[in-house]
């Protein structure tokens, strides 16, 4: 099974990052974690290369959960890849300005500062939905 990691990134204002992939689907910042590397390593390398964001304090981890990755076209799951555990990491972060999408692979296509309602309402995948609503009192906290 693959693993991803990523991160539930708190800045001042009390509001968490998304990132749009492919100009259809939004989700939290995250990608795969790399031969050597740890899920926190791999979450802050993610975290960085997707949003620019580096100024980091970690917070804790929030858990994991299991999830196929968002069809390309933003709607539904993708069979072509197996499912993958994703863990998520708590951050905080001084950064208030909305980052410049600098992604090399050109699959983030937006950053967006939202409080926790928003992201409910924004998220894509169920499940990312469940675990934001599972986590929230610890983000919030």
């Amino acid at each position: 099974m693959r693993e991803s990691a990523g991160g539930v990134i708190v800045n001042p204002e009390g509001k968490i990052l998304l990132v749009e992939q492919h100009g259809n689907s939004w989700s939290f910042p995250k990608g795969g974690v790399e031969a050597g590397e740890s899920r926190l390593e791999a979450a802050v390398r993610e975290i960085g290369e997707e949003t620019g964001i580096t100024a980091l304090e970690l917070k804790g981890e929030l858990g994991s959960f299991e999830r196929r990755s968002i069809a390309r076209d933003g709607a539904g799951e993708t069979m072509e890849w197996p499912s993958t555990t994703r863990t998520f990491f708590l951050f905080s972060t001084p950064t208030v300005d909305v980052p410049v999408v600098n992604d090399p692979h050109g699959e983030i296509t937006a950053s967006r500062w939202v409080s926790v309602d928003e992201a409910l309402r924004l998220l894509t995948h169920p499940k990312d939905r469940e675990f934001l609503t599972a986590v929230r009192s610890r983000i919030e906290g």
